[in-house]
């Protein structure tokens, strides 16, 4: 079957001395993919003149970095799109099983960087431009960020549409084409901004619309029963609305450039056409009101679903690319095997990243039994054995829930379709648990207290044959908590895969010092096999090498100090620990018990100027949903503290706090090298898994984190000396939750805590504004702190201290970050899509 895979991985900008070698490995990686003479300098710097003149339109005394960028990009797009065609040919002659990846986000980064490095051209490319007086670093910073996500679900697709296609297997990224992605983020007064963030205003030069595939997607209307011939039931769907869904491919380059598979996002348009008539008589507006209708579906990432015109845009949007995605599977799979049904389940597998695609299961329910014309048991049978599902959370509000007069407005052949589905299982529960209604009704797929709703995690569990968490803790989790009764009612269906992160993205490309440094002692094979890295232990007591690995942490963190002071304006110190916590801002996440640290830092100093404290920088990075009003307060708290601090002449020696403002991957790609210290602080039970925790320690940052997530499997390879752990267990936590947990107990014991709580209610912070920042304190108090940052205060700020004693011993530290990298090899999304391939999809390998 013709596939194409997701993918990628994302790259830098710092030049590496060691490109020759991993120019040298890469093109032998290719098996004479790419021609020698490609390699060549003078033949690459004749290819992007070729493409300035022939493609822009411009020459070489009037392009600007950007103009260079479009022809850069133009020739190393020859090479992938070829690639790309030998390995579409490839998975077609061989007719392969795919996994077909359907994620509400792909967060891709950028790809010019990332694609020269798979290719092994970067060295040639940078030689090449500079003869021709371009800097290759000012060219790479001319590529916007694709904003097609938000956080670690998104980049977690993205490392594994990169593996995929280094690996070899067939597969196909699906997702929606956003106009604007999330949002872009500014800082004003503290407070978020959110701006379109328009990444396609100039056009990008990696992704191809292809028309030749578009597709049709029904929505509204009603749905008629008819009667066959044979006196069957059947069902016929008038919709009200038809959106088409246009493909535009982005070719995803695994490492070595032998497969190119490819991500397929979805842009809606509308089926109809521009209303002349309307137009002429003056309706401008009205003309195209149709089109804009449409064209919103794939407007923007996660629309605010405070209102109800929000929550049916998401709804819309997710049958939207789950349709479009089912009807191209099946167009291929068509092409292949025509009308033959039987093959279906064989040769697709569908991975749902997330509740978000859940609607492909009755989807798919609807073509097969409606169109197709299949009986229930022989289409749910293939349906049932397409679908895979990995659960992301074990928070109740991301479980998705949908009201079923909702989907019946939207999807009226859909609730049908699920209520058949539910009352079949329902009667699979009264097997099982004869006469226990109880049990009924918490794995029932509609919840009936309170308004009717469909939920989504029960429908993904029911619709799929494999369920799989994302860390040991949590899939552990997910058994216990979670989905415990269908656990028992499917034995072995809920499984485990540790997520993972692309080491060609995550350390070649965006640290080419330290890469550099690691193929030097050990290597560069590495990137390929990173349980490799291990063999850097056997230096991590070694003087001379603990130098060299702390002067390449310190020239990444100057770099990254030019950036702060670029985008910021604020000066701070590279003998200082860069303390770093990156990602989304949640409650969960407490980015508040790191502020809560941070003002108990700058109270001690202030109340005693010779309080012993290493200086540290505090650097955020992270964006609040928009409707998310608690999360907003929390960064306007950061900024404005971070101000009062940073102008303290008293304490600004010790202490810098900064908020790095619109955080994606391409910033991401520069803090994380410099990071000493990752906070990876979640309430225990809460964080699925963390992939920023796996990238900051591969990096030689040190965690300071909760037994939580992956941190636990982090711990349990770099051991607990390299490593801070803090808080409650998730034992601790349901225990103190169980007995009735009472904030106000820390606040009146702990008279630091009630000090900081306090001066939130103050103007001290925001001048003229008392109770400005008021919220935040509310929340830890009356609104129940329901992720125990009162509880687990004092024992987060014990680990600091223990983490600033460390710092101090340069050998010990030195040592600790060294073991960081080394242990990493565990966490590369490699060993994450192999796990999967074993346990789940059961690919095999196709070399193109």
């Amino acid at each position: 079957m013709s596939t194409q895979s997701p993918n990628t991985s994302k790259a830098k900008v710092s030049r590496s001395p060691g490109k020759n070698r991993a120019a040298k490995s890469a093109k032998g990686n290719l098996n004479g993919a790419i021609p020698a003479e490609l390699f060549d300098k003078k033949a690459f710097k004749e290819t992007v003149i070729k493409h300035l003149h022939g493609s822009l339109g411009t020459d070489e005394n009037k392009a600007d970095n950007h103009a260079w960028f479009k022809a850069t990009s133009a020739a190393i797009q020859e090479l992938v799109l070829d690639r790309l065609r030998s390995t579409q040919k490839s998975h077609y002659l061989n007719d392969t099983r795919a996994v077909h990846y359907f994620s509400a986000e792909f967060l891709m980064g950028r790809l010019l960087s990332n694609n020269m490095h798979n290719f092994g051209l970067f060295e040639v490319a940078d030689a090449a431009l500079k003869e021709l007086g371009v800097d290759l670093s000012d060219v790479l910073e001319e590529e916007p960020d694709m904003a097609l996500g938000n956080g670690g679900l998104g980049r977690l697709a993205a490392c594994f549409i990169d593996s995929l296609a280094t690996m070899d297997y067939p597969a196909i990224g699906y997702g929606i084409h956003y106009e604007n992605g999330l949002f872009r983020q500014e800082i004003k007064n503290g407070a978020q901004i959110e701006r379109p963030d328009s990444w396609r205003d100039y056009g990008n030069p990696w992704e191809i619309c292809r028309p030749e595939s578009i597709q049709e997607v029904p929505l509204f209307g009603y749905v008629e029963t008819k009667y066959g011939k044979n006196g069957n039931i059947q069902k016929e769907w008038h919709p009200g609305e038809i959106v088409k869904g246009v493909p535009w491919d982005i070719p995803v380059v695994g490492f070595g450039g032998s497969t190119v598979n490819v991500l397929r996002l979805w842009q809606s348009q509308s089926s109809g056409h521009f209303n002349w008539d309307v137009f002429n008589a003056g309706g401008y507006v009205d003309a195209q009101r149709e089109n804009v209708q449409a064209e919103t579906i794939s407007k923007v990432l996660y629309p605010n679903d405070e209102t109800e015109a929000g929550k049916e845009l998401r709804l819309i949007q997710q049958y939207f690319f789950s349709a479009c995605s089912l009807k191209d599977i099946i167009r291929r799979y068509k092409r292949a095997h025509g009308d033959n049904w039987d093959r279906f389940s064989e040769q697709v597998v569908v991975q749902l990243n997330d509740t978000h695609p859940a609607i492909a299961i009755p989807e798919l329910m609807r073509i097969l039994v409606d169109r197709a014309e299949l009986d229930w048991d022989t289409a749910w049978n293939i349906s049932k054995n397409t679908f895979a599902y990995t659960n992301h959370t074990l928070l109740p509000e991301a479980l998705e829930k949908w009201p079923v007069r909702m989907i019946e407005k939207i999807l009226p052949r859909h609730i049908e379709i699920i209520y058949e589905i539910n009352h079949r299982f329902m009667q699979e529960v009264e097997r099982k648990w004869p006469g226990n209604n109880e049990i009924k009704a918490k794995l029932s797929i509609i919840e009936e207290a309170g308004e009717k709703m469909v939920r989504m995690g029960n429908l993904s569990v029911i619709g799929s044959f494999a369920v799989n968490g994302v860390a040991e803790i949590h899939s552990k989790l997910v058994k216990e908590n979670l989905f415990p009764e269908f656990d028992q009612l499917y034995p072995g269906k809920l499984t485990n895969v540790t997520n993972g992160v692309t080491p060609r993205r995550w350390l070649k490309a965006c640290n080419p010092l330290l890469s550099d440094l690691i193929s030097k002692k050990i290597g560069d094979e590495w990137p390929l096999q990173l349980d490799k890295l291990d063999d850097l232990s056997q230096y991590a007591d070694n003087k001379t090498f603990q130098n060299q690995f702390m002067r390449v942490k310190l020239k990444n963190k100057e770099i990254l100090a030019k950036e702060i002071k670029a985008l910021t304006g604020i000066e701070v110190s590279t003998k200082a620990i860069f303390d770093i916590q990156i990602k989304r801002l949640h409650e969960y996440k407490r980015q508040h018990l790191n502020l809560l640290h941070i003002m108990a830092l700058y109270r001690r100093l202030l109340e005693n100027s010779e309080y012993d404290m290493h200086p540290r920088v505090f650097i955020f990075g992270a964006k609040a949903a928009p409707g998310y009003a608690l999360a907003k307060t929390i960064i306007y708290a950061i900024n404005k503290i971070a101000d009062k601090i940073n102008n303290d002449n008293r304490v600004n020696h010790k202490i810098k706090v900064v908020f790095l403002p619109n955080y994606r991957v391409s910033l991401a790609e520069k803090m994380i090298p410099a990071a000493d210290v990752s906070q990876q602080i979640s309430t225990a039970g809460k964080e699925a898994s963390g992939t920023g925790n796996m990238k900051l320690a591969l990096n030689g940052a040190v965690t300071i984190g909760t037994l939580d997530g992956a941190n636990i499997e982090i711990a349990e390879e770099v051991g607990d000396d390299n490593i801070f752990i803090f808080g409650k267990t998730v034992d601790e936590v349901a225990a103190i939750n169980a007995a009735g947990y009472n904030p106000y107990d820390y606040y009146y014991q702990n008279k630091e805590l009630k000090a900081l709580l306090d001066w939130l209610d103050s103007d001290y912070f925001t001048p003229g504004q008392p109770g400005a920042l008021s919220s935040l304190k509310n929340s830890m108090l009356s609104g129940g702190d329901p992720y125990l940052v009162l509880a687990d205060f004092d024992s987060y700020s014990e680990s600091n201290k223990a983490l600033d004693e460390a710092y101090k011993d340069k050998s010990r530290w030195a040592k600790m970050a060294i073991l960081n990298t080394a242990k990493m090899g565990k966490f590369t999304s490699d060993r994450s899509i192999n796990d999967y391939v074993d346990r789940i999809w059961k690919l095999e390998k196709c070399k193109v």
